[in-house]
């Protein structure tokens, strides 16, 4: 007989009602998984989770697996608006936006970020659609559940106007629901402070 099964808990809950030490145990749990930011002096970096990107998961609902009480994956999702289309064609759409998808390099590839994934789409019916900025490692996780990248250009509403953000092309992935959207029209955000997608 082999060992037992580690029981998986899945929890979603609303930041508020997070205690202190789940919030912790989240924004340590980024640094594991993304590494922690290397500046390169010229103000930005060389990847990893800093902390404005984890103010962009803050606000929202939060999916967290524990696994014997320990914090294994984690995904937020918070409310953002979107512009797709321009001109008097443009609609705002109402979007549920993830974050933070992150599971511990040791606990990966056990289904933790689908179990976090399938939490958080459950919202969907609240929203118009939902999106994400997808990165390279995350895309086959994400196209296995449904999710197809934008293939329009990408912009944020800054705050002096429209800015193309083409580093982000292709890398915008959405969940249609029943709205009709054409992926293939402009996408833009509106602005934060670090990473705009």
């Amino acid at each position: 007989m082999g060992a037992p099964q580690a029981a998986r808990v899945v929890r979603v809950a609303h930041t508020a009602q997070l205690d202190p030490a789940d919030l912790v145990d989240a924004r340590a749990l980024m640094d594991v998984a993304f590494g922690e930011p290397v500046p390169d002096g010229s103000g930005s970096d060389d990847g990893g989770f800093e902390d404005a990107d984890w103010t962009h998961a803050l606000g929202g609902m939060h999916a967290l697996v524990r696994v014997d009480g320990v914090l294994v994956a984690h995904g937020s999702l918070v409310q953002r608006r979107l512009l797709v289309g321009s001109g008097a064609d443009a609609r705002s759409l109402r979007c549920g936006y993830v974050e933070a998808v992150a599971t511990h390099p040791g606990h990966r590839r056990r289904g933790h970020a689908a179990a976090v994934m399938a939490a958080l789409e459950a919202f969907a019916p609240a929203y118009d659609v939902l999106a994400l900025g997808a990165s390279d490692e995350g895309v086959p996780l994400y196209a296995a559940r449904g999710w197809v990248p934008w293939s329009g250009p990408t912009s944020v509403l800054g705050p002096t106007g429209p800015e193309r953000t083409v580093d982000d092309d292709g890398s915008v992935h959405v969940l249609l629901g029943e709205l009709a959207l054409d992926v293939d029209a402009a996408l833009a955000c509106d602005w934060r402070d670090g990473d705009v997608w």
